[in-house]
């Protein structure tokens, strides 16, 4: 499978950017594939820098593994480019070891952050099976991970703030998706009922009409439960509720 590419540009200097990644303590506030990342000790300054890296993935349990940098390069244009491998013995860790890059482009007063990583599994096929759906989510964490550091570097806007801030959006809207699922599928498309006919018919809807309506306005209803879960960074859908929202009397 193809490893994980993700970029960014960051509306702030290159030392920042950097601060914010290779500062262990910063890098984990922000990070949301890590739990807690420290460094090791090392003898001599010039060796390779090892780190120690632990996810909680719930329940009590929690994943940890160790990394090591490789190498460092700075560009006579101002870029840096740190390149890392990393691994882990735990058994019940499906990444076995990889190893990737970060980059960091100066352009303007911005900076091009960019990462790009693969890895092993572990398990065999059954590993190679679980990691098509597991690559993708790593590549959501690695995403959105950027995105809470680009707030941080740009607007001071505090990764915890972020993410709080995306759990309550996520909440929002998988209510919502609820809300219009059930009044579109339970009383108009599976269990029609008497009072939804009545209402429709006070509300000026011949009779002729009332089942196509039901149907119909139940569908609509379906289809917004559905985007608000496909779609979920649209933010016309919120203003495009409203012609719906008119017709919520009829629910």
């Amino acid at each position: 499978m193809p490893g994980i590419f993700v970029e960014r540009i960051i509306a702030a200097q290159v030392d920042r950017v950097w601060s914010l990644t290779q500062d262990p303590k910063l890098h984990e506030r922000w990070d949301l594939r890590f739990t807690k990342i420290e460094y090791l000790p090392r003898d001599r300054p010039e060796e390779p820098q090892r780190f120690r890296y632990e996810t909680r993935i719930g329940f009590g349990l929690a994943i940890a593994g160790e990394g090591e940098t490789v190498g460092e390069r700075n560009a006579e244009n101002g870029s840096r480019t740190s390149a890392l491998k990393f691994w882990s013995d735990s058994p019940v860790s499906l990444i076995r070891q990889g190893s990737g890059y970060w980059q960091y482009e100066p352009a303007d007063e911005a900076t091009i952050f960019r990462t790009r990583y693969d890895y092993e599994v572990r398990w065999g096929g059954a590993g190679r099976a679980l990691d098509r759906l597991f690559r993708p989510i790593m590549g959501w964490a690695t995403a959105w991970s950027f995105d809470a550091l680009r707030l941080w570097a740009e607007r001071e806007v505090p990764p915890e703030l972020s993410r709080l801030r995306a759990v309550v959006h996520g909440i929002s809207r998988l209510t919502l998706a609820i809300v219009w699922l059930y009044h579109g599928l339970v009383p108009k498309l599976l269990f029609p009922e008497k009072g939804e006919r009545e209402l429709t018919r006070m509300a000026g809807v011949p009779s002729d009409f009332v089942p196509s309506f039901i149907l119909g306005l139940g569908l609509v209803e379906c289809a917004f439960g559905l985007a608000m879960l496909l779609m979920w960074h649209r933010r016309w859908l919120l203003t495009g509720q409203i012609p719906v929202l008119l017709l919520i009397p009829l629910s």
